[in-house]
């Protein structure tokens, strides 16, 4: 190969979104072939590696936790277009779509990608080593957004069904937005320190001790690489998703599934930069990740979905089922007694793992 093909094939993270890019552009609201579904599935798996890719080169220059918010608000974002870009498309058969959504996000996020981190770094070095401090504020935040956004709709009366009228949709949606913009004052400004990875003994890591970091333009170019990945990722997902429907359908299984399905495709790129910072000992940056994305899920979806319900025809569901309220609040007792201590061993890391086994379950077998 000469040197060109080889300088070529490193800078497959630049040309590799814009290529996944031409392609939705091309695949958009078509009937594909097996042969060009599969095809999508290769630069949807290819999208997301180079969004984490171009995350951790911000993440880098801006350090923590700026970086692990950047990715979690970015991916967050295009993920609330999804959604109601699907349900707009079925009002009536896509009216829990954003329930199934979240509360799937917020299952992964706070059991799946907690879960694997905390197992990979305490195999790796024993205990996982975190700030209580943030991670507990993080958890308390998201368990609020929960239970305002998806498990109070169950109890109320104002409307028929697990729905929220229009009074309680807009205090949900008030009380979502500044519940994260609150959170996000106190990660980035008041109380940063919390949120910053720890060394073996418990002290403070403000920035990278292994590479110089990017510089600006490297940064900005990522910056912009990254959006255009996200946005191939979340269009390329909505390409596959008939395909998905139809293999749901025929499986037998719940429509409540594809929800799961969106969700795992979507929180792939957070999913694999945790799971890179816990392999070198910076769990805090997982947790950050994680947390973050669960409450972003929450506090960016739930107004977007009011917001939505102004033209939307259909209802908009957003009531958790009780077997779904019962692993919601199990993630969150589960979760509170894993981080008050700081410290982690392989168990809790199996406990959450577990948590999400059951939800998956239940999810194709109600």
């Amino acid at each position: 190969m000469s040197d060109r093909l080889r300088r070529f094939a490193r800078q497959w993270t630049v040309f590799l979104p814009a290529l996944a890019l031409l392609l939705l552009i091309g695949t958009w609201g078509r009937s594909l072939p097996a042969v060009l579904v599969a095809v999508v599935a290769v630069f949807l798996a290819g999208a997301v590696l180079a969004a984490v890719h171009h995350a951790e080169v911000i993440a880098h220059r801006v350090g923590e936790p700026f970086g692990s918010l950047v990715l979690a608000i970015a991916v967050t974002a295009i993920e609330v277009a999804l959604i109601v870009t699907l349900m707009a498309g079925g009002p009536v058969k896509n009216a829990t779509l954003a329930r199934d959504t979240v509360f799937a996000a917020v299952m992964i996020t706070c059991n799946g990608i907690v879960g694997v981190c905390l197992l990979v770094t305490s195999l790796r070095h024993r205990v996982a080593v975190y700030n209580s401090e943030g991670t507990g504020a993080a958890l308390a935040t998201v368990a609020t957004l929960a239970t305002l956004s998806l498990v109070l709709p169950r109890f109320t009366t104002s409307a028929p069904g697990p729905q929220f009228n229009t009074t309680q949709l807009t205090f949900a949606a008030v009380a979502s937005v500044g519940l994260y913009g609150l959170f996000v004052l106190t990660q980035t400004v008041r109380h940063r320190d919390y949120f910053l990875p720890l060394t073996r003994a418990g002290e403070v890591i403000d920035g990278d001790d292994h590479a110089d970091p990017p510089s600006s333009r490297e940064a900005l170019t990522s910056l912009g690489l990254l959006g255009v990945a996200l946005v191939a990722v979340v269009g390329l997902a909505k390409v596959e998703s008939p395909t998905i429907e139809k293999g749901v359908a025929a499986a037998g299984l719940p429509a409540s599934v594809v929800g799961v399905v969106i969700a795992l495709l979507v929180l792939l790129p957070e999913t694999i930069a945790a799971v890179r910072a816990a392999r070198r000992d910076r769990v805090q940056t997982s947790l950050n990740l994680a947390l973050g994305s669960a409450m972003a899920s929450i506090g960016l979806t739930v107004p977007a979905v009011a917001i939505a319900s102004i033209w939307l025809s259909g209802p908009l569901v957003l009531g958790l089922d009780p077997t779904h309220m019962v692993l919601l609040a199990l993630t969150m007792i589960v979760g509170t007694l894993t981080v008050v201590p700081g410290r982690s061993t392989p168990l809790q890391g199996g406990v959450h793992l577990s948590i999400l086994a059951a939800y998956l379950v239940l999810a194709a077998n109600p």
